[in-house]
């Protein structure tokens, strides 16, 4: 009787308990909320397919395309001059390069101060050292042959310019005559003129030996300038004033920097895209783009490789009047490629990319309405990126809100 009893009691406080909770479900769902209902926000865009690369569309509201500012820009196919950057190296011009020796053996002297300096600028023919000779019996002897050397060659130079001159004339009477031609003049008048340039050389010569000779008897002779032939810096000084050096020794080193070549070793593979005629962009290692630089024009060099490096060696003049470049410096060369006269190309903006590594650009399709279109970059040159493939030219492709637009077709926008 007490089991019974017990079954009885736990199935009614079963169906209590279900009952009470029922009515406080139908209380929580039928009584009426007092507030009243927002109205819903418009959707700002519609997605078509997301990830879908054949349906990858976005069409935006009139207010979501002012709030995002939307602008685009055209295709466009323009010329795209292509170019690398290489490490190169400042070096003197052949023949720039001047080793000043001693005429004849003798005693320097200082020409200004106490002496040159290594660093300092030269003019072309300031005096650099004066050298007495020493006149021994040798000395004076070679002074004395010397002399007479001069002597001639001086002589040899006025029949030289005697008989440049009878061919100028016989030439200029022919071509008056009716029988000759301007080119033979011209020859003619070349050749008058080197005659008189080496009379020149000739007289200078023998009028600072006879200067130099002085009065042998006594055994004295007037010093001897020693002079930089060219205009530029003392590189080295190889000899001090008061030192005695034997003829031929070598006194100082004058380099012309005025203008140098930047020596640019290119990787052979390499080679078949640099354009050689076109001008070399130089700056510094640390350049950025945008930097000022300065164009150096490609000359005519001794051939040169580094087989170890596997690299061929290409030269540009360079103009160095402000001294700006030392030699052996190192600063960047940016050498033009050769490339099609043309490319497709649209404002680096305008390319977003995806996780993937895609290249995309949204193409203006009707009002409000963007597709979303694949793109091969091949190069980015400034604020302008070159396509290998994209969109005919003059398609019109957002240039602003690139990201937003794509943020808002991939779900990653709020």
């Amino acid at each position: 009787m007490s089991e019974k009893r017990g079954v009885l009691t736990g199935v009614v406080l079963t169906l209590l308990g279900g009952g009470a909770v029922a009515g406080a479900w139908w209380l929580a769902a039928g009584k009426p909320d007092g507030r009243a209902k927002t109205a819903a926000h418009p959707v700002p865009a519609t997605v078509g397919k997301p990830f879908d690369e054949a349906a990858a569309a976005v069409t935006l509201t009139a207010d979501a395309e002012a709030r995002l500012g939307i602008r685009t820009a055209p295709v466009e196919r323009k010329p795209m001059p292509r170019a690398r950057v290489y490490g190169a190296e400042i070096v003197v011009l052949p023949g720039r390069a001047v080793i000043v020796s001693a005429p004849l053996a003798g005693t320097l002297k200082p020409a200004a101060g106490d002496g040159p300096v290594p660093g300092a600028a030269v003019a072309q023919g300031e005096p650099i050292f004066q050298l007495l000779p020493l006149l021994d019996p040798v000395g004076q002897a070679n002074l004395t042959a010397t002399t007479v050397d001069a002597e001639g060659q001086v002589q040899n130079a006025i029949e030289q310019q005697k008989a440049a001159g009878i061919a100028l004339d016989r030439a200029k009477r022919v071509l008056a005559g009716g029988a000759g031609s301007q080119r033979l003049v011209d020859e003619a008048q070349a050749q008058a003129d080197v005659a008189a340039q080496a009379l020149a050389a000739a007289t200078a010569r023998r009028t600072l030996l006879r200067k130099v000779v002085g009065d042998l008897d006594a055994g004295t002779a007037t010093p001897i300038p020693v002079a930089a032939p060219v205009a530029g810096v003392l590189r080295a000084v190889s000899a001090r004033p008061g030192q005695s050096v034997p003829a031929g020794a070598a006194l100082f080193e004058v380099i012309d920097l005025d203008r140098v070549w930047v020596r640019v070793p290119v990787y052979v593979g390499d080679l078949a895209e640099i354009d050689p005629a076109a001008p070399a962009a130089v700056a510094g290692l640390t350049a950025r783009p945008g930097d000022p630089s300065r164009p150096a024009a490609p000359v005519a060099a001794p051939p040169a490789a580094n087989p170890a490096a596997g690299t061929v060696d290409r030269f540009y003049a360079l103009d160095n009047r402000e001294a700006r470049y030392s030699p052996g410096e190192r600063v960047g060369a940016t050498l033009p490629l050769k490339g099609p006269a043309d490319s497709l190309t649209v404002p680096w903006a305008a390319v977003v990319y995806d996780t993937s590594g895609g290249a995309w650009v949204y193409e203006k399709t009707g009002d409000r309405a963007y597709a979303r279109r694949r793109v091969a970059v091949r190069y980015v040159a400034g604020d302008t990126a070159v396509l290998a493939a994209g969109p005919p030219p003059g398609t019109a492709v957002v240039v602003a809100g690139v990201a937003e637009l794509f943020g808002t077709e991939t779900g990653f926008s709020k």
